[in-house]
């Protein structure tokens, strides 16, 4: 059965939905936001938004502030210098802030249910997701994929620092043991704070880690993590 692709902007952010058949049938099922990485675009992911909407959900692919639709100029320069982390960091805020006018606008439009609301995103978009858990609390299962929950220099900010907000979601996190660009420690450490607040449905968090992949992971290790997020929305997104 095809699938279909529409462009459009939610809350000013350029975005790209896939699903099939109707959209308010894939939005009956669950509704999917998912955030690309580093200089990176929505379209980069058109694979993984087809399995999404194959396995009949409502597939939506942000722009990141700065990239895609909304490019920055030279972002690469302006992300440069000893203060790269901290503006790559502050973009990954202000993209998560613009998750709940995103969220308002496809309820309006009925492109989503919010009792099954989701989000994924791998490396910038692994951090946005974490993030977007914090920023909307109308999710019901987020996938973090070679994301940190750790923000240096972002206190309060960073989520880390707000276990205690992340009950109920349902969290799986992926990260890769050889991964020197996000380490992986700093995912497994956070999901080990989680697990008291989790102690009723310890089954709604799981942190799994590919040992012999860096971060662009080997392809088997790929297909068995993305088989593994879609998974996770079946059993969550409910």
């Amino acid at each position: 059965m095809a699938i279909i692709e529409v462009n459009l902007k939610l809350n000013g952010a350029p975005a790209l939905m896939m699903f099939r058949e109707k959209i308010e049938r894939a939005a009956s099922k669950g509704t999917i936001l998912f955030y690309h990485g580093l200089y990176s675009r929505k379209e980069t992911h058109r694979k993984e938004l087809e399995s999404l909407a194959g396995r009949g959900f409502l597939a939506i692919a942000i722009d990141n502030l700065g990239h895609g639709g909304r490019q920055l100029v030279n972002l690469r320069d302006s992300l440069s210098g000893p203060d790269f982390e901290y503006k790559f960091l502050n973009l990954v805020k202000e993209t998560a802030l613009e998750i709940p006018g995103i969220i308002d606008e496809l309820d309006k439009m009925g492109f989503a249910d919010v009792e099954k609301l989701g989000i994924s995103g791998i490396s910038m978009g692994g951090y946005i997701t974490y993030a977007g858990v914090l920023a909307d609390p109308r999710f019901k299962a987020a996938a973090p994929i070679l994301g940190s929950p750790v923000w240096r220099g972002f206190n309060g900010d960073s989520p880390h620092s707000n276990p205690h907000l992340f009950y109920p979601v349902a969290l799986l996190s992926q990260n890769a043991g050889k991964d020197t660009s996000v380490p992986a420690y700093n995912a497994r450490n956070f999901h080990n704070e989680l697990k008291p607040y989790y102690r009723r449905t310890p089954q709604k968090l799981e942190y799994v880690e590919f040992p012999n992949s860096g971060h662009f992971m080997n392809a088997l290790d790929w297909h068995i993590l993305w088989g593994n997020v879609i998974d996770w929305f079946d059993d969550y997104i409910r």
